[in-house]
């Protein structure tokens, strides 16, 4: 198999992103590659319970969760065409409320809900990068949750298109998403917090 090379100061599409057939994962922002590690095993334990936590509630209801790899292209107005989408990306969670945003790529248009656990490579990209990202185009809440301090900070989108923060939620506490107050999260279950 032939070794791709890809120049990281280059701008890319999702059509070009479609041609990558190798073993790595890559997310697109605004064009530019941004290389992901594999994530450590406590990440994907956590990943996993906020899928089955997610998963059970919304069992059916007309939204969806996803967990990575998903990807989720973010279009600028409203854009189509593979060659015009440059920013894809692949929240650890996804939640998606609208399914016409659904198709066998994944997802295209803003999420209604994300999640992205952090590890000590991807915290400044999470709380900055993404966070600016998903401000951006819309997606209308994001968890950060950090595996390292066992707590989940929540931003929601106001009408200023602009993230709140909600706060920071640590061991013993219950949060619920803005859109699902009666779907009680609580932060020990996430984290295999043992009392």
């Amino acid at each position: 198999m032939e070794t791709l090379t890809l120049n990281l100061n280059q701008r890319y599409s999702f059509a070009d992103y479609l041609t990558w057939f190798d073993d790595k994962r890559r997310e697109l922002y605004e064009g530019f590659i941004n290389i992901m590690a594999a994530p450590r095993r406590k990440h994907q334990k956590i990943s996993m319970q906020f899928s089955l936590i997610i998963g059970s509630f919304l069992k059916n209801k007309k939204c969806e969760v996803y967990s990575a790899p998903f990807d989720v292209r973010l279009p600028e107005n409203g854009e189509k065409n593979n060659k015009k989408i440059y920013t894809v990306v692949q929240p650890d969670i996804v939640v998606v409320c609208d399914p016409k945003k659904l198709d066998e790529k994944g997802c295209i248009g803003a999420p209604d809900l994300i999640v992205e656990i952090t590890s000590p490579s991807t915290g400044k990209n999470d709380l900055k990068d993404k966070f600016l990202i998903y401000q951006k185009h819309g997606v209308k809440e994001y968890w950060v949750a950090n595996p390292d301090l066992n707590n989940i900070q929540i931003f929601i989108l106001d009408a200023n298109q602009k993230y709140q923060f909600q706060g920071t939620f640590v061991e013993d506490d219950k949060v619920a998403p803005s859109m699902f107050p009666e779907l009680i999260i609580d932060i020990n279950e996430v984290f295999d917090i043992k009392k």
